[in-house]
């Protein structure tokens, strides 16, 4: 029997603990070869793409995602999961929530990875879906004290800091200056759709780890290059991914492609990440393909587990 799942399902059953574990899983098993990934694929039509995401975990599964670059306001996503075996359609999540908590779920790996142990305040540029998750994740891997929140509309990051203050029980406030959301803080978010520059790296403090989750590519970036000059470790989710970007990934180009390292090496031991506490790291996430099945595979476990 194939599997359904809305929103409301999603949300209800992965929280932020199991979302950063499934993340984390394949990223080690991107590493080692079991989860094939290859980079997006994009049909352009008329007015928009559609673009897909797939992976196989080998010998278990394999799907997709889909989604579009139209603009709808009601536009969702659509993941299926196969499998592997059999051929079968095991499940199906359509919605937003789904990508969203991957995509969040990556940044908490990489907070773990490669903030300081002893990292409690978070800064954050944006506040939507994609600000709320990373938050969420990160919540989920450090004892976090505060957040402090910056967006262009007042009333969105004062809702912003409500929620985290109401579903994350920590401290929260909303600042008119992305400036004063990222000064002295430990872990910086980037989430926008901004596509110039949105933060001057001269305001991170020493040891700084940056979550960049919006636009990050040559012609269009919610950093500068200021930003990856300061970085004295640079890390992604998919060096293939980061490569295949058109137009370029600023991370992927010279002088930095050379510096880009791989989350799933680091988690591995097979890469250095942080050696020292005063160390800026920045984590270019670029939503490693297959990800997103691999949360739905978790899901349906846990269905599976509670029936």
């Amino acid at each position: 029997m194939t599997l359904l799942y809305a929103d409301p399902e999603v949300a209800t059953a992965l929280d932020a603990a199991t979302t950063v574990d499934a993340m984390r899983a394949a990223l080690l098993a991107a590493h080692e070869g079991r989860l094939v990934a290859p980079p997006r694929a994009a049909a352009p039509l008329n007015g928009g793409r559609l673009v897909l995401t797939a992976g196989h975990l080998v010998g278990e599964w394999y799907g997709f995602r889909s989604y579009d670059t139209f603009g709808h306001p009601q536009s969702e996503q659509l993941v299926v999961l196969h499998d592997a075996r059999t051929g079968v359609i095991r499940a199906v999540a359509v919605g937003e929530e789904l990508g969203s908590r991957r995509t969040g779920g990556l940044g908490g790996v990489a907070v773990d990875a490669l903030a300081r142990p002893d990292a409690v305040t978070v800064g954050v540029i944006g506040s939507g879906r994609q600000a709320w998750t990373q938050v969420w994740a990160a919540a989920a891997v450090r004892p976090l004290r505060e957040v402090v929140v910056h967006s262009r509309s007042a009333a969105r990051r004062d809702v912003f800091a409500a929620r985290v203050r109401a579903e994350l029980g920590v401290s929260a406030r909303a600042v008119a200056n992305p400036d004063s959301a990222v000064a002295g803080r430990d872990i910086v978010v980037l989430a926008t759709t901004s596509p110039t520059p949105v933060l001057c790296a001269a305001d991170l403090s020493p040891g700084t780890h940056v979550n960049a989750v919006g636009f990050k590519q040559r012609d269009r970036s919610e950093f500068g290059t200021d930003l990856l000059d300061a970085a004295d470790l640079l890390v992604t989710d998919s060096p293939a991914q980061a490569a295949d970007y058109t137009p370029a990934m600023l991370a992927a180009t010279p002088p930095y492609t050379g510096r880009l390292r791989d989350l799933g090496g680091i988690l591995a031991g097979a890469v250095p990440g942080r050696t020292s506490a005063d160390q800026i790291s920045v984590f270019c996430s670029t939503g490693l393909a297959g990800t997103e099945v691999f949360l739905l595979d978790t899901l349906t476990r846990l269905g599976a587990a509670a029936r």
